[in-house]
Formats: structure tokens, C-alpha cells, sequence
């Protein structure tokens, strides 16, 4: 295929989960990744700093978070632009297509500690753009970090959720888990 190819980051990103998931992170090598894409090893760095960058998917879900939060209707409470945040990775992020590359991430993460730190900072980091969206939308602290914080949560118990049983809806599963945890929180 030509190097060119304007797909290259998202064969990159397959090359790279299979290679992973079939010899192991650790011993899978930036060379090992571009030569399975077809591509070279200069056009991996022209997307990626490292190998770790291929799972992060960099600051898409952060973006996609505070768009979807920006778009809620004025009347919109917290946690009803938190769930149309919610609804939006649904949408995008966890769909049916999505699915096998979604699962073999989660498993390649979860078999390496240093990847599975790097997620709980990039969550960490998606928690602060989700409360920075908040707080544009007149959301006072401590409800916005508060907010931020449940959705958080939300999200990763529907997708531990999603990544078990193929076939559910990511953004119902979401809705149910910040439901449930709204209803917690209200009666602490």
C-alpha cells in the first residue's frame, strides 16, 4: 500500500492491537508495527510519539466529552450534559463496529501495569476536561468535579460492562450506571 494512504494512522493503530495481542506488548517493536501496516518507520512517528501513543487514542474522547456537554440543551442540569456526554461515546467511541477494537485494547491494558497507569492518568485527565466543560457551562465546584468524577465512574463500569457481553448498547449501559450512581450518591 502507498505510504501515503490517508488511513495510515488507523492501520497503524490495527497493526499494532494484533501485534500486541498475539506476542505481547512488551515485546512488540515500533519496526514490528509499521512493517505489519505496510508502512514505514518514519510515518509511525509522524502519528505516534511512542507505542504507548497508539493505545491512548490521544484527546478525542476529551473533546468529544466537552462538545457534547457545550451541546446540551441551556436547561440542561450536571448530570443530563454529563449523560449527553455519555450518550456521545456511545455514539463514536463504543459502537458495534468499534467493539473487537475496543475489547483487545482493554485487555492489552489491563496485561500491562505501565499501560494500565497511563489510563488512569488519561482518565484523570478526561475527568478535568469533563469538569472544565462543566464549569463553562456556569456549573459551579464543587457539583462540576463532583459530576466529572460520577461520570467517570459511569464510564468505566459500562464499559467493563460493554467489553463482557458484545451486543449491548455502550450508551444505555452508561445511562444505567450514572443513574444508579446519582441514586447512590443521594443517599449518602
Amino acid at each position: 500500500m502507498a505510504r501515503w494512504d490517508p488511513n495510515a494512522r488507523e492501520r497503524l493503530v490495527r497493526a499494532a492491537l494484533d501485534l500486541f495481542v498475539r506476542q505481547g506488548y512488551d515485546r512488540t517493536t515500533v519496526a514490528e508495527i509499521a512493517e505489519r501496516a505496510g508502512l514505514a518507520k518514519s510515518t509511525f512517528f509522524r502519528h505516534f510519539a511512542d507505542k504507548r501513543e497508539v493505545l491512548s487514542g490521544g484527546d478525542a474522547l476529551a473533546r468529544l466529552f466537552a462538545g457534547a456537554v457545550a451541546a446540551a440543551p441551556p436547561g440542561a442540569g450536571p448530570l443530563e450534559a454529563a449523560g449527553a456526554a455519555l450518550a456521545a461515546a456511545g455514539e463514536h467511541a463504543f459502537t458495534a463496529e468499534r467493539y473487537p477494537t475496543v475489547r483487545e485494547r482493554q485487555q492489552v491494558v489491563a496485561a500491562n501495569p505501565e499501560l494500565t497507569e497511563r489510563e488512569l492518568l488519561k482518565r484523570e485527565a478526561l475527568a478535568t476536561a469533563l469538569a472544565d466543560a462543566l464549569r463553562e457551562r456556569g456549573v459551579p465546584d464543587p457539583a462540576a468535579v463532583l459530576t466529572a468524577a460520577l461520570t467517570l465512574l459511569a464510564l468505566g463500569a459500562a464499559l467493563a460492562r460493554w467489553t463482557d457481553r458484545p451486543g449491548l448498547d455502550f450508551a444505555a449501559l452508561a445511562r444505567e450506571e450514572l443513574t444508579a450512581l446519582r441514586d447512590t450518591a443521594a443517599t449518602l
